[in-house]
């Protein structure tokens, strides 16, 4: 293992970019903004995703230039990340900016990537969200003799808004990696248990589709795809764990019984300093993730950690903020459900806990 520090601080590129980013959610994805949305039959706010994706940038940040894009690295992506994670605004970022894009950036043939660095197509990677790095190439699609796929994969993130899908699949010459065009497929939005970010199924039925990658590469641009995302989203998980702590604290402090602060209660104080302890280790786990996959240093072990350590640590400070919020916070009404549904929908995501603890002992050998 290579013996460099990572560094865990932001720089002042990237705290500029988090202001944007930031001042732009807390302006169009406030919390009555994401509860009407829910009611609404339009789940994804592609309004907010056009000016996340063209005036900030986002859709193209990790994208060389030479393809499009602004040639930043995996930190930048994370701290995106970690706002859209403070704000669960319902955007495809996950599954067009941090999957799909990264998988056609492993391949040959980049064809595509420029219209999604640009924010003119959304793109979706169509494997399942609970997919986990080193999970191995999937077989549910085929190849046929002419070159079109048909098969069904099934909890795609993104998929119903994508007009790209990147399609892992199995033919007589090994794997292969595809892109088909949403409207070649069937995408079947299911009840999505996180409200914020949907998933649907995809059935290809002969549908034509341009091969991108093949054999070996195409299984290492799905590995680094999934790794990716996995890393990144340990930032999407400090931003909720973020939220639920700042959100509580400011309740309550206002809130107050027998003439004094609740917050000034000795055992909540002691929840209180419990959840912020955890999120100082979630941060650092999610920033060394960051730092190894711009740097290309031990990705792996630093992902399999951050995966390992943030989604617990995220579905518990939601958990505590429904909690200490008291009855508002059991309400419809108030946002803390949204959160707990990311948090808990990002536990299942890109492998659970457990699969990534397993997977962190195969790599440091540690025996069981």
């Amino acid at each position: 293992m290579s013996q460099t520090s990572p560094d865990l601080l932001y720089s002042d590129v990237e705290e500029d970019l988090r202001a944007s980013v930031r001042d732009l959610l807390k302006a169009k994805a406030d919390a009555p903004a994401l509860l009407a949305r829910i009611e609404t039959a339009e789940g994804y706010d592609l309004k907010l995703w056009r000016t996340l994706a063209d005036e900030v940038g986002v859709a193209g940040l990790a994208v060389p230039e030479e393809l499009g894009g602004h040639g930043a690295s995996a930190r930048e992506v994370a701290v995106v990340a970690e706002e859209l994670g403070r704000s669960v605004a319902p955007v495809p970022f996950l599954g067009s900016v941090v999957l799909a894009t990264t998988a056609l950036l492993h391949t040959a043939d980049r064809d595509f990537v420029g219209r999604l660095a640009a924010g003119q197509a959304i793109g979706a990677l169509a494997v399942p969200l609970s997919t986990a790095p080193g999970a191995g190439f999937p077989a549910s699609v085929t190849v046929s003799a002419s070159g079109t796929l048909s098969g069904r994969v099934g909890t795609v993130a993104d998929a119903s808004v994508a007009d790209l899908l990147v399609v892992p699949a199995a033919g007589p010459d090994g794997p292969g990696l595809y892109v088909v065009s949403a409207a070649d497929a069937t995408v079947t939005e299911l009840v999505s248990f996180d409200l914020t970010r949907r998933v649907a199924d995809v059935a290809l039925d002969n549908a034509p589709a341009t091969l991108v990658a093949s054999g070996p590469e195409a299984a290492a641009a799905l590995e680094q795809a999934l790794l990716f995302g996995a890393g990144i989203l340990a930032s999407e998980q400090t931003g909720v764990a973020e939220w639920a702590l700042t959100e509580t604290v400011t309740y309550l402090k206002g809130r107050y019984q027998f003439g004094r602060p609740v917050g000034g209660f000795q055992s909540l104080k002691h929840r209180l300093a419990n959840l912020y302890t955890d999120l100082v280790l979630a941060r650092a786990a999610a920033r060394n993730a960051a730092d190894a996959l711009a740097t290309g240093t031990d990705v792996p072990i630093a992902v399999a950690v951050a995966q390992a350590r943030n989604a617990p640590i995220a579905v518990h400070a939601a958990e505590e903020a429904i909690q200490l919020h008291g009855g508002i916070g059991m309400t419809w009404e108030h946002p803390a459900h949204l959160y707990l549904k990311r948090a808990k929908a990002d536990e299942l995501a890109l492998g659970t806990p457990g699969r990534h603890r397993a997977r962190l002992a195969e790599l440091i050998d540690l025996p069981a």
